[in-house]
């Protein structure tokens, strides 16, 4: 029996990941949730859950599972939050072997002729000021695991728009957006997850990569 426990099961993304992989018959899948009325309501009375704040959890808890997806997300004045969780989760990593699933966002991936960051464009847009440290953030953690050479990680960045929505079928690629006009870089949370349980099956990926839906 595989061991998968999905970070932020009751969140756009990780509502779809616990619902597909939870399809899977061979697999144990628990959801970390902060809140179990939510959690029940989005993935049913029967869900497998186990209820904590993810961040104050001893080590101890998390080292039984055999792949650990990170789809937590937060406020953006909390977004640092993200940092903190990725470190905590390569200590898992290396007490016991688990692999790593983390969702990234777009902002730390290459656009235009210069290959500037996706993040100097958001930056620009109206109101940016209200939710750009969720990107920043989110580079951030990049950078950190981009340093972590000894725990088996992979971060998967959606699109420019992410949002809710079924599998299609997808792109991948490595550090640039895909997409070629705004409306054509969006990645749904049903892809998403489609790719996540594609590579917790099969794992075919390491480091950071970035998946766009196909039309």
């Amino acid at each position: 029996m595989k061991k998968v426990a999905i970070i932020g099961a009751s969140g756009m993304a990780g509502r779809e990941i616990y619902r597909l992989a939870d399809q899977e018959n061979d697999w144990i899948v628990t959801g970390i949730v902060r809140d179990d009325q939510k959690a029940h309501k989005v993935l049913g009375k029967t869900a497998h859950l186990f209820v904590a704040d993810v961040l104050a959890m001893p080590i101890e808890q998390l080292t039984g599972f055999d792949v650990i997806v990170d789809a937590f997300g937060t406020a953006p004045v909390y977004a640092g939050q993200q940092v903190t969780l990725a470190k905590k989760l390569v200590e898992v990593a290396h007490q016991s072997q688990v692999k790593l699933i983390f969702i990234l966002g777009a902002g730390s991936l290459h656009t235009g002729e210069d290959r500037h960051l996706v993040m100097e464009d958001l930056a620009k847009t109206p109101n940016a000021e209200t939710w750009i440290n969720t990107p920043r953030q989110q580079k951030r953690e990049l950078d950190f695991l981009q340093g972590v050479d000894n725990v088996d990680w992979l971060g998967i960045s959606p699109s420019i728009t992410f949002k809710a929505g079924p599998a299609t079928d997808y792109e991948l690629g490595q550090d640039d957006l895909l997409g070629t006009t705004p409306d054509k870089s969006v990645t749904t949370a049903g892809t998403m997850a489609k790719l996540i349980v594609s590579e917790i099956k099969t794992p075919a990926h390491h480091g950071r990569i970035t998946v766009v839906n196909k039309a």
